[in-house]
């Protein structure tokens, strides 16, 4: 009959819906829930220095970093790939170039502070700014707030590379929008000036290692693609012919 037919579908409902919240019930307990959000959750962006993962670099960079154009209280620029400095030969320090009249040093390192800050990098060389000396700055946190940790480094040397080394991914203020896995030494010693031309000795760690020794690289003429792999060449391949095509003739590759 109408009225049995009807009794047999409500308890057909009745029965859908019992079935349904068990479902949802059973995909609500907390490890299914943390399974759901693990399949989706994005990694974070590759080049996040402040979780000190180098997944940067932009080596050297904070966060994404950014082309400033002007820079307030200097004329220095980032110069990109394939700048004929940044292959140049670098030249030591004299120290009548730190202690003599007129002395620049300070002044040159004072305004390379301020390009790498308005860049969001961590750490900048002389031949990225088209000065060929060998001269660094570095702030491990990319913080301006934080200038106590800033670093200056004349006429440094590496004098003892770890045997023990990891990789990580690195990119560079020279060569905006790319990164790839680089290999380095866990620590090294360093013998260097600093602004007074007093000699001094460090050893460095993990992050702090890892900026010196691409910085130092700069110093060599040197680059952070020259340490990657045949195959991550190879996925950069297209922006740095980009690169070289905006720079034209006379690029030093």
């Amino acid at each position: 009959s109408y009225t049995n037919r009807m009794a047999s579908a409500i308890a057909l409902c009745a029965v859908a819906a019992s079935s349904r919240r068990a479902l949802v019930s059973a995909f609500s307990t907390p490890s299914m829930m943390a399974a759901a959000s693990t399949r989706t959750k994005r990694p974070s962006s590759s080049f996040s220095f402040p979780q000190m993962s180098l997944t940067s670099s932009r080596l050297f960079s904070t966060t994404e970093e950014v082309d400033p154009g002007v820079v307030e209280g200097t004329d220095l620029r980032v110069l990109k790939y394939p700048h004929p400095s940044l292959r140049a030969p670098n030249d030591e320090i004299a120290d009548e170039e730190l202690t003599g009249p007129g002395c620049e040093i300070s002044k040159i390192a004072k305004e390379m502070f301020l390009v790498m800050y308005a860049t969001n990098g961590v750490g900048l060389a002389a031949p990225q700014v088209g000065i060929n000396k060998r001269l660094m700055v570095y702030n491990e946190h990319g913080d301006p707030k934080k200038w106590m940790s800033e670093v200056i480094m004349v006429n440094p040397t590496i004098v003892e590379f770890s045997e023990a080394s990891d990789v990580e991914e690195e990119g560079c203020l020279s060569f905006p929008d790319m990164g790839g896995d680089v290999e380095r030494s866990k620590w090294i010693k360093v013998e260097a000036q600093n602004l007074k031309g007093k000699k001094i000795k460090k050893k460095f760690r993990g992050w702090e290692a890892r900026i010196f020794q691409h910085e130092y690289d700069h110093l060599d003429g040197k680059v952070y693609i020259d340490r990657l792999t045949e195959d991550g060449r190879k996925e950069i391949q297209p922006k740095l012919d980009e690169l070289i095509d905006t720079f034209g003739e006379g690029g030093a590759l």
